[in-house]
């Protein structure tokens, strides 16, 4: 148990000067455009409609992009059957905002943060990227990208206020989830569950739609 607190505390502590919650801080901060902003998955409901947190990172990605602080949108989620895919949600939501298609990278694979992060670095060759998701998602998002080669910078997708008990589950997974990815990025070093042929970000994003 020292040893979780003690990884989770370090990765917090390595990444706080890396999450912005003000668009403006945070262009100033990356002094140059991202490759891409990377929106990460989360639950999508029966009927195929985002989650409340899902489609604040959306927004938040897609303001990103929209004030040009990124040339490309990373969607990474799960799609792992074929019942349930963030991904594609994930895209309509984008696209009714007039976003350009070509634009909009689908990484289906997106089962994990590590995997996201992984993939973003093997599959799309992203060196400099801005990371949409919950503030209290971002510590641990910043760490693995940093580790892993990628200039990140993180911006904070609290648009909502979401139910108590539902955060106070959040916040104790995401403790574990630190220590387990210190581990992974420091030590263990694996690849992500699934692998593939290269796809550029600065290429064509409608490569990757279905």
């Amino acid at each position: 148990m020292l040893f979780v607190a003690a990884a989770s505390a370090h990765v917090f502590t390595y990444s706080s000067e890396f999450i912005y919650k003000d668009i403006k801080e945070l262009e100033s901060a990356m002094q140059g455009k991202a490759g891409a902003v990377i929106v990460f998955g989360a639950y999508v409901y029966d009927n195929g409609n985002p989650s409340p947190m899902l489609e604040d990172r959306l927004t938040t990605g897609i303001s990103v992009y929209e004030n040009e602080m990124a040339a490309k949108i990373l969607l990474s989620g799960d799609h792992g059957t074929r019942g349930y895919d963030e991904v594609n949600a994930m895209k309509k939501f984008v696209l009714g905002h007039g976003t350009d298609p070509a634009d909009i990278f689908l990484d289906h694979a997106g089962f994990s943060t590590y995997d996201t992060v992984s993939r973003a670095v093997l599959i799309f060759g992203i060196e400099k990227a801005v990371l949409s998701t919950q503030e209290y998602h971002l510590s641990r998002a910043i760490y693995i990208a940093r580790k892993s080669g990628i200039e990140a910078y993180g911006i904070a997708a609290d648009i909502k206020n979401y139910p108590r008990g539902e955060m106070r589950r959040y916040l104790v997974r995401e403790w574990l989830a630190r220590a387990k990815d210190f581990v992974y990025v420091n030590i263990l070093k694996p690849g992500p569950v699934i692998s593939g042929d290269p796809i550029p970000i600065d290429g064509d994003g409608r490569l990757t739609h279905d």
